[in-house]
């Protein structure tokens, strides 16, 4: 069953940039001259998704206005002539059918999942983590939605991370299926040292069957008192199997300042008209370091 909906949880707090995600979304927050989230809603698009439902919070509403129409920046610009920028501003409003619902306790991510329960009704979705920017010439969404189309199993997007980091995130019990597939049987949300199944974890991205909310609303809270998405994949890797992807991009941890330093050097490297003069500013300023 072909993929065509997506949500995108954005309502954490965002504690770790602060304080600039104080009084802006940190998924406002700009690579080069782009706002995080709106690579992400371009992820989609890309996809092949046509119906977005973005999870937001309180403060969150400046998301709502950057994918809405601006009359008056549109005319000014028009004005002014220029007609690039003013194609582009209305290019945003439209790339998709964008929706929103506030999640009105942070109770984890499967909960934020739970909210777009009437959103997807009964077909596939994907879920495209509000924190991670994948760059990509392949979508890694898409990469994910052709995997989930061939085998109609829930499908999630891993990588391979440090020994450090398996124990902030998710680990998973994997088998190779061929290339970058393979098969997921078990996975651990936090695990302790001696809990850690292997290197991979979920990363970004998932495609998930509709059944996945009958199991968030059985799913007790678990690592931080919170439901956690995790937990109700592990019943479907356990009962049905899951699908896991390598997939082929570059993830850029937006809820993270380093990340978001990373990934405005690395994109404005390939930026068509920065990327130049960056490249010399980084060659001199790497004389001084």
């Amino acid at each position: 069953m072909k993929v065509t909906k997506a949500i995108i949880p954005a309502a954490g707090l965002g504690t770790r940039v602060l304080p600039a995600s104080k009084a802006i979304p940190k998924e406002m927050l700009p690579i080069v001259d782009k706002p995080a989230i709106q690579y992400i809603v371009e992820e989609a698009v890309q996809s092949g998704i046509t119906d977005i439902l973005i999870i937001t919070n309180r403060g969150k509403s400046a998301m709502e206005d950057h994918f809405d129409r601006a009359p008056e920046l549109e005319e000014r610009l028009l004005q002014s002539g220029k007609q690039d920028l003013y194609d582009q501003m209305v290019q945003i409003s439209r790339m998709a059918n964008i929706q929103y619902v506030r999640q009105k306790e942070t109770k984890g991510l499967g909960h934020a999942v739970l909210c777009a329960k009437s959103f997807v009704g009964n077909d596939p979705f994907a879920v495209l983590y509000g924190d991670d920017v994948i760059i990509s010439d392949l979508p890694a969404c898409g990469q994910l939605c052709r995997t989930y189309e061939e085998f109609g199993l829930a499908t999630v997007g891993i990588k391979q991370v440090s020994k450090e980091q398996i124990l902030k995130y998710s680990s998973l019990q994997v088998s190779p299926i061929r290339d970058n597939l393979f098969k997921v049987t078990d996975m651990i949300e936090k695990p302790k040292p001696s809990e850690v199944l292997s290197l991979y974890s979920i990363l970004g991205r998932c495609v998930l069957p509709a059944k996945i909310f009958d199991i968030l609303e059985q799913t007790p809270p678990g690592a931080g008192g919170e439901i956690q998405l995790t937990d109700a994949m592990l019943q479907l890797a356990r009962t049905e199997g899951m699908v896991g992807i390598d997939y082929v991009g570059t993830r850029y941890d937006m809820g993270n300042k380093l990340g978001i330093l990373q990934a405005s050097i690395e994109v404005g490297l390939q930026h068509p008209k920065i990327g130049a003069a960056l490249r010399e500013y980084l060659k001199k300023l790497a004389e001084k370091l």
